[in-house]
């Protein structure tokens, strides 16, 4: 797992780093700064609308007596989705507005459910709580 988000975490950068010297070389310094300012607040906008939406649909669902499992799921992906988007560069901007597509989002949750459903499967997910409830 650590060699997978060192992976991760080093790969991204490099990337981001590259498409922003080639991208800034064909449209130049400033407009790729332009671009990247606006992206982020066009995401921090769509992310607060989503997430109000998100929020109303785990409220319907608490109200009307079941768990919120698909509608946290959705939220926890709009949540990381915003943070791509004010992260920048090219590549997690494409990724975080692709989470804020409510149809393209529901394909991460669904990814999302069969990694944890295959987790439970295999008994490699354990759920603790941690309460002071006696």
């Amino acid at each position: 797992m650590f060699l997978k988000l060192f992976s991760l975490f080093l790969i991204i950068p490099l990337v981001e780093i590259y498409l922003l010297v080639k991208i800034g070389g064909i449209i130049g310094a400033f407009n790729t700064v332009l671009v990247i300012l606006i992206t982020a607040s066009l995401g921090a906008y769509l992310t607060k609308i989503q997430g109000f939406r998100v929020l109303r649909q785990i409220q319907d669902a608490t109200r009307q007596g079941y768990m919120p499992g698909n509608e946290l799921l959705h939220g926890l992906f709009v949540l990381i989705g915003g943070f791509a988007l004010l992260t920048p560069g090219f590549l997690t901007d494409a990724i975080g507005f692709s989470m804020l597509i409510p149809q393209i989002r529901e394909i991460y949750v669904g990814i999302a459910k069969g990694i944890i459903r295959k987790k439970i499967e295999q008994g490699n997910f354990q759920m603790r709580m941690y309460t002071d409830f006696r």
